[in-house]
């Protein structure tokens, strides 16, 4: 089953975790996707490998950023009308609070959608999505 199929799939099942499956670095995450409330959340559940500063512990930096750019392509693919992988243009991060070692979700919001570029917000949590942990705001090439 080629990618194009497997977005197609998963827009029409609602079940994005093939989608997951089939990008290796979302894989070794550990992400999955769930539906809530008719939004697409994201979740990284907590593994010990993600732990930046030992001292705190908090998630590494790296890993926030990487997880809200996963949110943010798993939203767009969900919302998109074509069956491509988008590219990423830039990213900007804003790292709020440390993130803890406990599982964290984030969910994306297409803001703008164009031909060629898409515009979008995400936001990750842990215990509590009214204190955010991070949030990004990112541009993608729709090929």
């Amino acid at each position: 089953m080629s990618f194009a199929d497997r977005i197609a799939a998963a827009r029409t099942s609602g079940d994005y975790n093939t989608l997951i499956d089939g990008i290796p670095y979302f894989h070794w995450l550990g992400l999955r996707a769930e539906e809530k409330d008719g939004e697409l959340i994201t979740v990284l559940p907590f593994q010990d490998m993600l732990i930046g500063n030992p001292m705190l512990p908090a998630l590494h930096g790296g890993v926030t950023g990487a997880f809200l750019e996963s949110a943010a392509i798993m939203s767009l693919m969900a919302r998109m009308q074509t069956n491509q992988v988008p590219k990423i243009i830039n990213i900007t991060i804003e790292y709020l609070r440390p993130g803890g070692p406990t599982d964290s979700f984030a969910a994306g919001i297409v803001t703008r959608q164009g031909r060629r570029v898409a515009n979008v917000r995400a936001e990750a949590w842990q215990d509590d999505r009214n204190h955010p942990i991070a949030a990004a705001s990112a541009h993608f090439l729709m090929a």
